[in-house]
């Protein structure tokens, strides 16, 4: 685990597009795995502006998102397939046929995390997985539990996550269950790096990178990933 500490939460974001322009520029076909939430928006944004500057294209990539709300449309202003149109996808040149985001209005949701697992395995596997942190220390929506997750699979959302996300929810209730990549799908990723900025997330950071690896701190598991970067700003920082 590799980690790599700013100034501020805007030096941040250039350096970790630097880890997605880096890929993009050098392999023919690569696959993004791909973060919601406040931490990877200035990420995108400065991705945007490299892709507008004519540095890197999206053209021979696929994403695959780490999950998504249950029972939300995907129509919905909060529903995470609208969230990466809205804050990437509309903005680049990636094909559309090649966005992959969980459907959490499946009739089967079992086979629909299934099919996820399999579309990325057939795909080679995810070439850099971009994650944020939650205040608990989960990953994607990997809730504090007593295991590891394996795949892509359906969770019920503690209340600290309800809390935190339900902000944006202000016209409707926020669904208390969403499909995610799971601890192994996400260890699986050939290169991991994760955002976290902010006095918010200094205790989560401290549990993932000083703690001992426990699915009740779901992060710290990236302890033992051979290729994970912590970008971090001083204040989440602040406790290592």
């Amino acid at each position: 685990m590799e980690i790599k500490i700013f100034d501020t939460p805007d030096a941040v974001a250039p350096a970790c597009a630097d880890e997605f322009t880096s890929l993009l520029s050098s392999k023919d076909y690569c696959i993004l795995g791909l973060a919601t939430g406040a931490s990877p928006v200035p990420t995108y944004r400065e991705l945007i502006k490299r892709f507008n500057a004519g540095v890197i294209s999206f053209k021979h990539a696929s994403s695959f998102n780490l999950d998504e709300y249950v029972g939300l449309p995907r129509s919905d202003k909060n529903s995470y397939y609208t969230f990466m149109h809205e804050n990437l996808f509309n903005s680049v040149d990636i094909n559309e046929k090649n966005v992959h985001i969980l459907n959490g209005n499946a009739e089967d949701t079992e086979k629909e995390c299934a099919d996820y697992d399999a579309a990325i395995d057939a795909a080679g596997g995810i070439d850099i997985q971009l994650l944020g942190i939650g205040t608990n220390g989960h990953i994607g929506f990997n809730e504090p539990s007593d295991a590891f997750s394996d795949g892509t699979f359906k969770v019920k959302l503690t209340d600290s996550t309800v809390q935190s996300n339900s902000i944006y929810f202000t016209e409707s209730a926020m669904p208390r269950y969403a499909l995610t990549m799971g601890i192994n799908s996400i260890m699986k990723a050939k290169k991991i790096v994760l955002i976290a900025t902010g006095t918010s997330k200094a205790e989560a950071i401290k549990n993932a990178v000083k703690g001992e690896v426990t699915p009740r701190c779901p992060a710290s598991v990236l302890q033992k990933h051979p290729n994970c970067i912590f970008f971090l700003d001083r204040a989440a920082a602040s406790l290592l």
